[in-house]
């Protein structure tokens, strides 16, 4: 039975959103890259009607923003966007770690302890020169937000914000040089929330993303920028 034409397009528009999500997040497609529609036709090997609408979800999803005169470009946060941005992720996953101390169950606390155990695999940790979480079940940070039950969270940190912190969280892994002592936060926060002790969950949380955001400081301060355009695996 032959495959109906619309479900090739929705096929083809779901592999084509997924590689050029990737490629927008590990940089390859660096922040206000132009997305010309032809030259992505072709470096992806698809028409431009899966790529419009691939174009069209990662807008949704702030990935992808719309200029006058320019047209689609991966979106660029200036530092001020992006230090915004954590001090909101700073008290809204210190909320969601207190919530999921409360609410996780003991299967998905030794879940994320797994999570960790595969983090602890990689070799940029273990030559702590960076740590890039990959996405959904495999990020210590989405986990702990599902784990809050809170569906208004939910939606604002994963929603709202999520890939484009995934963007900027990659890029900045190259340059932060504390992956080891990140992994070592995110255990702390594990135990706290394996022990149902939600106040230090929350602060251990909050914690660990303050000191995220003040070394992205101190790194724009001495000159260095995240490196785009560079997929270190």
């Amino acid at each position: 039975m032959a495959i109906p034409s619309t479900s090739i397009q929705g096929t083809l528009a779901d592999q084509v959103f997924k590689k050029l999500q990737d490629d927008i997040v590990l940089g390859v497609l660096p922040p206000g890259s132009k997305l010309g529609e032809t030259e992505l036709a072709t470096r992806y090997g698809v028409s431009r009607g899966p790529l419009r609408e691939a174009i069209r979800r990662l807008e949704a999803r702030k990935l992808v923003e719309r200029a006058p005169h320019v047209g689609a470009r991966v979106a660029q946060l200036s530092l001020q966007d992006l230090i915004e941005i954590y001090h909101v992720r700073e008290a809204l996953e210190g909320m969601a770690a207190k919530l999921a101390a409360q609410n996780m169950t003991d299967e998905a606390v030794k879940a994320l302890y797994e999570v960790l155990a595969q983090h602890e695999q990689q070799q940029d940790i273990k030559e702590d020169v960076a740590y890039f979480q990959r996405e959904g079940d495999l990020d210590f940070h989405y986990q702990v937000i599902h784990g809050s039950h809170n569906k208004s969270l939910i939606q604002m940190l994963i929603g709202d914000i999520y890939h484009m912190v995934r963007m900027y969280r990659y890029q900045f892994s190259t340059v932060t040089n504390r992956p080891q002592l990140a992994l070592r936060e995110h255990r702390q926060i594990v135990e706290a929330i394996e022990a149902r002790d939600g106040e230090m969950a929350e602060w251990l949380m909050r914690r660990h993303i303050r000191r995220a955001r003040e070394n992205i400081e101190r790194q724009h301060k001495a000159g260095i920028e995240p490196k785009v355009g560079h997929v270190k695996e």
